[in-house]
This record gives C-alpha cells, structure tokens and sequence, in this order.
C-alpha cells in the first residue's frame, strides 16, 4: 500500500489532467470511447489529445472528454471538436499521430484539417 505522501504525489500529477477532462474552455474535442471505439483504438486517441493540449498550453481553452457511442461505428475511432458558434467538426479513423496534428493546426492554429473529417450527418 501507497504512503499518504506518495498518494498525494500521484493526486498532484494527474490533477492537470482531471482538470481538463473537466474544463469550461471554449473548444471542446470529444471522444467516442463506446466499446466500438476502444476496440478501433480511442484509447489511445484519447490520451493524445489530453497530452497534447497540456503539452500546447491550451488547458484553459480547451476541454478534453469521452462519450459514448457516437452512432457511425465504421468510422471509429471518431473525435467530434465542438467551438462556440461554429458547426462542429466529425474527425474519423483517428490515430495518436492525428490527434496531434489536430491540436496543432485545428486547436491552436483555428484551421480544420479537412482531409480527416467527415460531413455531419
């Protein structure tokens, strides 16, 4: 069993990314972690974005949480990016690699990367 002084040291590190799975930014990416898309590797999508974001500074503007079954199972993994007075964006057959490009140029740089997303249905 843990020492209370090595829980509080786990409680510490992993408070940034409780809080941002929790935030009130003004972007909020979702995951589909339904069975269907832990199966087709959401897990791992998600841990990407959460890494990302803290890593990008962009933890006070963006929040970062799962969901269930999004509907579109053949599409899996599949990230839904929701901004304040825009359409959301459908990201689909996500990977680790293209969660990164997301922060980067759809989070912090504002410009959709069409080639992974898919029309709202």
């Amino acid at each position: 069993m843990k020492s209370l002084a090595e829980l509080q040291a786990i409680r510490e590190k992993m408070q940034n990314k409780v809080v941002m799975r929790e935030g009130s930014g003004n972007l909020r990416v979702v995951v589909g972690m339904a069975t269907c898309g832990i199966a087709a590797g959401a897990r791992p999508v998600l841990n990407a974005f959460v890494e990302e974001v803290s890593k990008a500074g962009l933890s006070d503007k963006v929040t970062v949480t799962q969901t269930g079954c999004i509907g579109i199972c053949q599409f899996e993994p599949v990230v839904e990016v929701y901004e304040a007075g825009k359409e959301k964006v459908t990201y689909v057959k996500m990977t680790a690699e293209k969660a990164k490009e997301v922060v980067e140029t759809h989070l912090q740089g504002g410009k959709v990367l069409e080639e992974y997303a898919i029309k709202n249905i």
